[in-house]
C-alpha cells in the first residue's frame, strides 16, 4: 500500500512539472465560498443554493436530461440571469432551436446574447457525415467564442442532435475547450441528452422527467428532480428544480 501511494505520488508529480495535471482531482482545494468571480448564479434560488451559488467559471459543466426534462428552461433562466446583470452571453445553437420568443419571455435580453446559429440534419439517411460535419463546425465556432473571452456565460446546446455526430467527436474536443476556459469568468455550459464532458473542478447537472403539478385539475407548473454530480467534491445530491409554464392568450 505505501508503495502504491509513493508511486501515485511519483505520478502527479511528474503531471505537475510537465502541466499536464489539470485532470487531477487527487489535490484539488475544497471548493470556496461562492462570489460573483467564482460562480454563475442560474436565478433558481433553490438550485443555486445546492451548487455553492452557481455554476463554477472557469470550467466546463453540462446540463442533461431527454427531451422535455427541464434543459431548455434551466438555460433560458441562466442566459436571464447573466444578462439580467449586464453580461454578455454567448449560444451555439447546433440545431437551430433557439427559440427567440421563449427567450424574450423568460427575461432574455436580446442585445446581450451571442447566438451562433447551426444545422444539423436529423435525419440525414445515409449522409450522416452532414450531421458530423456540421457538429465540428458548431465546435469550432464554440472554440471561437471562448477563446475571445469577454462572455460571463458561453452555452453550447446540442441538444436534439444524433448521438453518433456528437460520439464521433475525439474526446480531446472536451479537453481543449477546458484548457481554453480555464482561469477566465466564463462559465462553460454544455447542454444535451447525454453526459459527454465536464473539468475536474465542472459539474455535470442531470435533470430527470417533469412532475405535473395540478390546481383544480388545470395545470398549473412542472416540477423536475435534478442529480447534481460534482467531480471535486466527489458527492452526489438530489434537489427539486422549480420549472414553471405559462400559457397567454390573445
Amino acid at each position: 500500500m505505501a508503495l502504491a501511494r509513493s508511486g501515485r505520488h511519483d505520478l502527479e508529480a511528474l503531471l505537475r512539472t510537465r502541466q499536464l495535471d489539470r485532470t487531477l482531482t487527487t489535490a484539488l482545494p475544497p471548493p470556496e465560498a461562492a462570489d460573483a468571480d467564482a460562480v454563475a448564479p442560474t436565478g433558481a434560488h433553490t438550485l443555486d443554493a445546492q451548487l455553492g451559488g452557481g455554476f463554477p467559471r472557469g470550467q466546463l459543466s453540462e446540463i442533461v436530461g431527454r427531451r422535455s426534462s427541464g434543459r431548455t428552461s434551466l438555460l433560458l433562466r441562466m442566459l436571464a440571469e447573466a444578462t439580467s446583470r449586464g453580461e454578455l452571453v454567448a449560444l451555439v445553437d447546433v440545431l437551430d432551436t433557439f427559440d427567440v420568443a421563449s427567450a424574450v419571455a423568460a427575461g432574455v435580453v436580446l442585445d446581450r446574447l451571442l447566438w451562433v446559429r447551426g444545422h444539423a440534419v436529423s435525419n440525414p439517411g445515409l449522409c450522416r457525415d452532414l450531421n458530423t460535419r456540421a457538429v465540428e463546425q458548431a465546435v469550432k465556432a464554440f472554440t471561437l467564442i471562448l477563446q475571445a473571452g469577454h462572455f460571463g456565460l458561453a452555452a453550447f446546446d446540442v441538444a436534439e442532435a444524433p448521438l453518433d455526430a456528437i460520439r464521433r467527436l475525439p474526446f480531446t474536443t472536451w479537453l481543449r475547450l477546458q484548457r481554453i476556459v480555464e482561469g477566465s469568468r466564463t462559465a462553460c455550459v454544455l447542454v444535451g441528452e447525454q453526459s459527454m464532458a465536464r473539468s475536474s473542478a465542472g459539474l455535470t447537472l442531470q435533470l430527470d422527467a417533469p412532475r405535473a403539478r395540478f390546481d383544480a385539475h388545470l395545470l398549473n407548473g412542472l416540477a423536475s428532480s435534478a442529480r447534481v454530480v460534482r467531480a471535486r467534491a466527489r458527492f452526489q445530491e438530489h434537489v427539486c428544480v422549480p420549472v414553471s409554464t405559462a400559457c397567454a392568450g390573445n
